[in-house]
């Protein structure tokens, strides 16, 4: 994990609770991962991990709180972010 991708990891487990450090290392990944393919994919020119940090801050902002509820409505995720009861921070 980057420097950037660490500064969101402590961020999202600011915000949630529920989730574990290695699940919140996942989404982490997962968010970043995803923003940077959906822009390639527009074809977008790359603007570097800043601009990757910033739209993952924003939706940690927002949606954070409430990512733990995610694999309920998406079982596609749900073998990377099953709860592990004994692994909460």
């Amino acid at each position: 994990m980057n420097e950037y991708q660490q500064k969101l990891y402590e961020l999202l487990m600011e915000k949630n609770n529920m989730l574990s450090a290695s699940q919140a290392r996942t989404w982490i990944e997962l968010l970043c991962e995803d923003f940077e393919a959906t822009y390639a994919k527009a074809g977008r020119e790359y603007k570097g991990a800043e601009m990757t940090e910033r739209i993952v801050r924003q939706w940690i902002d927002n949606y954070g709180s409430r990512l733990h509820e995610f694999v309920a409505n998406n079982p596609k995720y749900k073998h990377l972010l099953e709860q592990d009861k004994h692994k909460l921070h």
